[in-house]
């Protein structure tokens, strides 16, 4: 990984040049620090780098850095800050590089400065959306995006107002693990794992709150993440008389090794796009006790469990305890990272193919 300063300015491309080359990718993430849309990204920039694309990384920064291709060269900017000035200040610095082919951008903020920069460079910008986002001015910017890719059919309906003509929706990918489980901690080890960012939204609390209703039973859970309310979530175990039980690891690059070593991953989610943890988990073979959301339920061939919902997780955890199968999520259902590259690489294509078209 390289660390590039600010002060070059390159010619601009032609249009002829744009197409030929379609080789130079900007990705703009706010930060890089741990959660599933900067693992998205660090998986999509190692197989376009080994594709032979040349990748630019755009971001505030973060410890998830260590994880990209060596190849990859990151720009530090403000580029997670909700504020106009530092806003145009980061599309500024980009604009006067002016040396990439495509703009790909990764959430909301970076959605205003890729447009921004699009506009004073001609070089097309695209956005992936990750979650169904709140629908107002914050996601304005996709409107007037290039194209717009939706991890899930579930992200899609509910962004359609908001949605260019060219959307297309690609499903996370899933990488081949490194681990496998072979199910000899299950279900003599009750060792429960949950693996994410730890805030409201990923619904850690309601499975803390079953799991208090279970300690009768001998079970574990190791907790690998890191985030706004992991003191929270500390504080509520001492409260429930499970800090000897649950363990908070903070964040981790061996998940998947976690994985392989436990009974049962917990994913207690109130809302995502599509769960890179999930897919991740189902890839290695480990079983997952999973809320019912809309972007799982193609995974699924039975209940999963109704979100929010603590006496339903209380039910479902003893039920895992007790020998019982998790959620029924079929691993012969996800797709591998490598065919989530290609099409991304093809609607690059179709994207460039037309800017060179309209000028």
């Amino acid at each position: 990984m390289q660390i590039i300063a600010f002060g070059c300015t390159l010619r601009a491309k032609s249009n002829t040049e744009r197409m030929t080359m379609f080789t130079k990718i900007l990705h703009i993430v706010p930060e890089f620090e741990e959660g599933g849309v900067e693992r998205y990204v660090v998986q999509l920039c190692h197989e376009q780098a080994k594709r032979g694309h040349t990748i630019t990384l755009a971001t505030a920064g973060g410890k998830l850095e260590k994880l990209l291709p060596a190849s990859v060269s990151v720009l530090h900017l403000p580029v997670q800050r909700k504020n106009l000035f530092t806003g145009f200040y980061s599309a500024r610095k980009l604009s006067v590089m002016n040396c990439w082919d495509i703009i790909h951008v990764h959430s909301r903020v970076p959605a205003w400065i890729g447009w921004i920069t699009s506009s004073r460079t001609g070089i097309p910008f695209i956005m992936t959306a990750h979650a169904p986002y709140s629908l107002n001015i914050g996601i304005l910017p996709m409107r007037h995006a290039a194209g717009v890719i939706c991890v899930s059919e579930s992200v899609r309906d509910s962004l359609t107002p908001y949605l260019p003509p060219r959307t297309v929706t690609i499903p996370n990918g899933v990488r081949k693990p490194r681990f496998s489980w072979d199910g000899k901690y299950f279900p003599d080890r009750r060792k429960f794992l949950y693996v994410g960012y730890l805030s409201k939204r990923k619904g850690l609390d309601v499975a803390l709150q079953a799991l208090g209703r279970l300690t009768g039973y001998d079970w574990s859970l190791d907790v690998v993440g890191d985030g706004s309310h992991r003191e929270e979530f500390e504080k509520m175990c001492v409260e429930l008389g499970l800090s000897e039980r649950v363990k908070f690891w903070g964040f981790r690059d061996d998940a998947e090794e976690f994985m392989s070593r436990s009974s049962c991953l917990l994913f207690p989610s109130h809302q995502e796009g599509l769960p890179l943890t999930v897919n991740e988990a189902l890839a290695v073979g480990l079983p997952v006790l999973a809320s019912d959301i809309e972007p799982l339920r193609p995974l699924a061939d039975g209940a999963l469990v109704p979100e929010g919902d603590v006496d339903a997780w209380t039910e479902a955890i003893r039920n895992v305890i007790n020998g019982k199968a998790a959620s029924p999520l079929r691993a012969d259902r996800l797709t591998t990272f490598e065919e989530t590259a290609q099409k991304i690489e093809e609607f690059y294509r179709e994207v460039l193919n037309e800017s060179t078209a309209l000028r």
